[in-house]
């Protein structure tokens, strides 16, 4: 019985999948149709960099909600590994392969801090992420005075400004390639994906298997602060300039992009590349609309709408497979 229900399971969410793809396809028309450029070869570079940027914050929550938790912090731990990464790059003059590594190491002790609270104090990850988002911004406002780093290398630049291969492709599409696989991997083969996986679906029924959840909930803290960083480091990347308005517009994002996906905001389900499908679906909403000169509180109005729309799906499958487990 378990057995077919993972295969019923499998293509319900292929055919989810293929539905966001025709909308997402859809959408592709009628902006092609009415906004003028939409289908320009700079319109498109600049759509999907902007994508890439929306999928890896998305992947930063869907680790989180993979495990039954959230993370409010993310745009803050995004902006301070960006400004921290930019002031070794222009301050210390240090390498930017290595400043952006000494960047996701400062991302994973944000996680690791928020990871720790959660566990040690047993408060609710909403409020414990949402005083470290204060704290954490604080903390970059006061030892940067709010300045942005702007003198930064020509590579750190070009790896979100180049065309790869002689398309408008940036290369920080291909970072969220890498990044998806590495996720799809691990949540699919490997002990570590499973147990998350578990600690969400039902925690006391994951201790009860033997599965310590304190280590994995504090494990995919720092997941998440590793990824968060990375986002923000891109988003440093593509607006040329590490400052404090990076991570200030990701909170909806954040949740919107995993859930539009397919991701269950109620823990124990993740879907990875139904992620990067909704990181293409918000993005080109938001870019179409605005090339139509509309307002963009009409573009977070619509997102916010579309996500009340996938939760509400969400929680009346979680019913149903509830019911149909019972009987």
């Amino acid at each position: 019985m378990g057995k077919v229900l993972e295969v019923l399971e499998s293509i319900r969410k292929g055919w989810y999948r293929l539905g966001l793809l025709l909308v997402t396809g859809l959408f592709w028309l009628l902006f092609a149709w009415q906004a003028k450029g939409f289908l320009n070869s700079f319109n498109i570079f600049t759509l999907l960099r902007f994508a890439s940027i929306q999928v890896m914050v998305g992947f930063a929550q869907m680790i989180a909600l993979s495990a039954g938790e959230m993370d409010l912090s993310v745009g803050a731990i995004g902006c301070g590994v960006a400004m921290f990464s930019g002031a070794l790059m222009q301050l210390l003059h240090v390498p930017f392969p290595l400043a952006i590594l000494f960047g996701l190491l400062l991302g994973a002790t944000a996680g690791l801090f928020n990871g720790l609270l959660v566990v040690t104090t047993k408060i609710s990850s909403f409020i414990i992420t949402l005083a470290t988002l204060s704290m954490f911004s604080g903390i970059m406002f006061i030892t940067t005075k709010a300045n942005a780093f702007t003198v930064l290398p020509k590579g750190f630049f070009d790896l979100s400004r180049v065309w790869t291969f002689g398309l408008p492709i940036s290369p920080l599409v291909w970072v969220v390639v890498v990044v998806a696989v590495i996720l799809y991997f691990m949540y699919a083969n490997t002990a570590l994906g499973r147990k998350i996986l578990s600690v969400g679906a039902n925690r006391r029924a994951a201790e009860m298997s033997g599965i310590r959840s304190s280590r994995i909930r504090v494990t995919v803290f720092v997941l998440v602060g590793i990824v968060a960083g990375l986002a923000g480091l891109m988003d440093a990347a593509r607006l040329e300039s590490a400052g404090p308005i990076i991570g200030t517009e990701w909170l909806l994002a954040s949740f919107a992009v995993p859930a539009i996906g397919g991701t269950s905001i109620f823990g124990g389900s993740v879907a990875v590349f139904g992620a990067v499908l909704g990181g293409i679906l918000t993005s080109t909403i938001t870019n179409g609309v605005l090339l139509m000169n509309v307002s963009n509180f009409f573009v977070n109005s619509f997102l916010g709408l579309i996500l009340l729309f996938a939760v509400g799906l969400d929680r009346l499958q979680k019913v149903y497979r509830e019911r149909t487990t019972v009987r």
